[in-house]
């Protein structure tokens, strides 16, 4: 489990890092996990209220939007094209925009394929951006246009097309799922019952030898035995 979401995460960082005009500081703070103890906070403050989205953005004139869609889906239909599917990086996005706000919001433009959104591997905190495929490429482009810069709940998203050779299959792990966190104890016992390779064996040997001489001269400091010993190195 924590293998995948170490990749998913890599994978993430690279797709991001390679958008234009995505600011170095959010690509780094929704790439990492240094944000883990906002992300506690946010649960603690209750801050995961669901938000309502219901309608399409009105302040970039909403009329426009949807004639525009109405025209792709006309011109798809009259030429009889194959619809092309595209891929859109969403960025800073407000608490309570999740996986099913998300899809009920975007899915007003057309057809959502996939949606993943990503999270604290450890919380299980919203990191604040997803990646949406739409069926149809001239569909994303329209939403890309349309909510860049859009302002929700204090936060203005940041929409960008993803490359189509920056899509990996492993963008998609645990796609189109409800979240479930995974209990504390049972990722623990998965860790702790993993096969060590042997250089991993051999550092946790050390480790624990070490601890144990620290250990040692701190008993022996407290009794007032001025004793100074090698040790491990």
């Amino acid at each position: 489990v924590e293998e995948e979401e170490e990749e998913e995460e890599h994978d993430d960082a690279s797709i991001i890092r390679g958008l234009s005009d995505v600011s170095g500081s959010d690509a780094g703070a929704d790439s990492s996990d240094e944000d883990e103890s906002d992300d506690d906070d946010d649960v603690a403050a209750g801050r995961h209220a669901p938000i309502l989205a219901t309608k399409l953005p009105s302040s970039k004139d909403e009329k426009s939007v949807r004639d525009r869609l109405e025209r792709v889906k006309k011109a798809k239909k009259a030429n009889k094209t194959a619809e092309v599917p595209a891929v859109l990086y969403v960025g800073r996005l407000p608490h309570g925009f999740y996986e099913k706000e998300l899809r009920s919001y975007f899915s007003q433009f057309g057809e959502v394929t996939r949606l993943r959104l990503s999270r604290n591997k450890r919380t299980g905190a919203a990191k604040h951006y997803a990646f949406i495929e739409f069926a149809d490429k001239d569909v994303a482009t329209i939403v890309q246009e349309t909510m860049d810069n859009y302002l929700i709940e204090g936060h203005l998203l940041q929409v960008r097309q993803v490359p189509k050779e920056k899509v990996h299959p492993k963008l998609w792990v645990g796609a189109n799922r409800a979240y479930r966190k995974i209990p504390t104890d049972r990722r623990e016992r998965v860790r702790r019952e993993k096969t060590k390779t042997a250089e991993e064996q051999a550092a946790t040997t050390e480790r624990k030898l070490i601890k144990r001489q620290e250990s040692k001269r701190s008993k022996l400091k407290s009794m007032g035995i001025d004793y100074e010993f090698q040790g491990y190195t």
